[in-house]
């Protein structure tokens, strides 16, 4: 098959909570349009049985750009993640190869401040446009940042609603206007200016995060959908707003959603257009996932999985992942069914780009190159863990052990988030029950010991007490 010696351009493009079902290839639902999307998916491959390493964002983006279960550095739920400062970066090792490297869009790996190393200008981002949701609420708006919109929104609303000026750099800039399509202009610009150099692009939109009703009036107006103001603290409190704006009492919700998803969709359109232009799409790798399996509560749908964001269901941490790359031997159509981490692109992209293993050696993922290649020998991960405290799981071949604690967490989710996360302890097996409906337990006791001592032995391996 072919190949090149060339290095290729890298675009990363991670979403924020899109539902493993909503893309239109699928045809689970046909009001989804995402021809961009399945563009990638036609001439690239799709891993259906990619994971994330924890439910919930900030971990799980903090494990791809380090490269390591995060679990290694305590990070395992919103109030102990944090960014990986002991180890090299995804962007610090491409620009030791000479890569010019950007940023674009959210970072939320804990609460990171302006100037920490968590920022993508201290961990290897030589340019950078982005947003801090750890410091609002785990989200960006989609309209609004800017210094008016803080002194509007007043000093409770303007964090919960994320309106903070954003940064370029070090240095705040403004911005009133959709940042989807702002996110998408930045990254074509960024494929203009370095496209006689490699470049490493990660393209983080905020899309299809909460609260997707933050659409421009002209969206808003040709979909015939109505607009919503954001919480303001002197009509409500903020949960019990909150819970209204979203899933099941915000109505026509869904089509929020899917509209959110459409724009999104046309900003990858575009990008792959302009790479097309500049006669770059051949060799450039373009990867797409999500940060953590859809939210139901949010009207992203995970069909036929079982589960939602926050939980250790298929749901919650199965995602989307489509890697289009045709000079490197990619074939278009294709698809992998090995079990694939988004820990594995820190392995696969760097070996791509001609780094040697040891720019890898620490990380806990595979180069899923040759899988990706079509190789019949290539095999993914024999078994792969999540562990967030109060629940857990670890799965080998086919077989998924899930348990998770009563207690204020499970409580909380259930309250707020409309989310089960399955209390108690659970067998399936995947390959005859993907919607992990069947409990084995009872059948298989033998199954459930083993799991239980490889998650156990791993556990202690990475440092969990």
């Amino acid at each position: 098959m072919a190949t090149t010696s060339k290095r290729p351009n890298v675009v990363l493009i991670v979403s924020d909570d899109h539902g493993y079902a909503d893309r239109g290839a699928l045809r689970v639902d046909p009001h989804v349009n995402t021809p961009a999307l399945d563009r990638l998916a036609a001439e690239g491959v799709t891993c259906a049985q990619a994971y994330v390493t924890a439910p919930i964002c900030s971990p799980s983006r903090a494990g791809l750009i380090g490269g390591q279960y995060q679990q290694r550095w305590g990070a395992r739920w919103f109030d102990s993640s944090g960014f990986p400062d002991h180890l090299p970066s995804l962007a610090e090792r491409f620009a030791e190869l000479g890569y010019a490297t950007g940023y674009l869009g959210k970072v939320h790996y804990g609460q990171e401040r302006p100037g920490d190393r968590g920022c993508p200008p201290h961990h290897g981002f030589a340019e950078s446009y982005y947003g801090l949701a750890g410091q609002q609420m785990g989200r960006l708006n989609y309209l609004h940042h800017s210094r008016d919109a803080v002194e509007r929104y007043g000093p409770d609303a303007s964090w919960r609603m994320a309106v903070q000026p954003l940064l370029d750099g070090d240095d705040e800039v403004e911005l009133e206007g959709f940042l989807t399509d702002e996110l998408g202009h930045r990254a074509r610009d960024f494929v203009a200016r370095h496209q006689d150099e490699p470049f490493f692009l990660m393209l983080a939109f905020n899309a299809v995060h909460n609260f997707c009703f933050q659409l421009p009036d002209e969206e808003l107006d040709k979909r015939g959908l109505t607009k919503y103001d954001d919480w303001d603290p002197s009509t409500s409190r903020y949960v019990d707003w909150y819970d209204g704006a979203i899933w099941p009492d915000l109505p026509d919700g869904r089509a929020y959603y899917l509209a959110q998803l459409e724009l999104m969709d046309a900003q990858i359109g575009r990008l792959l257009d302009e790479l097309d232009r500049r006669g770059l799409a051949e060799d450039t790798i373009v990867v797409y996932t999500t940060d953590n399996g859809g939210s139901t509560c949010n009207f992203g749908v995970n069909t036929p999985l079982r589960g939602t964001k926050y939980t250790l269901w298929e749901g919650g941490i199965r995602v989307p992942f489509l890697v289009r790359w045709p000079a490197g031997g990619v074939r278009g159509g294709g698809t992998n069914s090995g079990l694939v981490s988004t820990l594995d692109l820190y392995p696969t992209l760097l070996s791509a780009a001609g780094a040697t293993p040891t720019r890898w050696e620490h990380s806990d993922g595979l180069d899923q190159l040759d899988a990706l290649r079509g190789d019949v020998g290539a095999v993914g991960h024999e078994v792969l863990h999540w562990d967030c405290g109060f629940q857990w799981a670890v799965r080998e071949g086919d077989w998924k052990l899930h348990s998770a604690d009563e207690g204020p967490h499970a409580e909380a989710l259930r309250r707020t988030e409309h989310a089960d996360v399955g209390v108690g302890s659970r067998l399936t097996h995947l390959g005859r029950d993907v919607g992990e409906e069947t409990d084995w337990t009872s059948d298989y006791p033998e199954v459930v010991a083993r799991l239980r001592a490889r998650h156990d032995a791993w556990r202690a391996e990475v440092g969990i007490g």
